[in-house]
């Protein structure tokens, strides 16, 4: 089941024309001002490139230096993890939440 309902905007009158992103916390420990956010981007690769220049470095953290999705990283697309972590053109709907994940490991 994917989260692709239509999200009304802020003013409840508009469709959403963008999708929502949002973030594990553990994220704001090296990006303190990183919140859930619209941004414009028709493919995963999109997203990450408009995160980039509101959140600078994010793009270093999130990818490695092929531009591929770092290990420790994964994307969802609604409850979908994104197939493409290669070239990252997996889809995105202006109607998509991307909810970006920081895999933890410990012991």
């Amino acid at each position: 089941m994917t989260e692709r309902a239509t999200r009304p905007h802020t003013d409840d009158t508009k469709e959403a024309t963008m999708p929502r992103i949002k973030f594990t916390r553990n994220l704001a420990r090296f990006f303190p001002d990183l919140k859930e956010i619209d941004v414009e981007g028709e493919t995963v690769a999109e997203v990450i490139a408009a995160l980039d220049r509101r959140y600078p470095g994010l793009a270093a953290y999130l990818l490695d230096d092929q531009g591929a999705l770092r290990q420790h990283v994964n994307i969802f697309l609604g409850e979908e993890l994104i197939r493409d972590r290669t070239t990252l053109q997996d889809r995105v709907s202006p109607e998509d939440r991307v909810y970006i994940f920081q895999a933890l490991s410990g012991g």
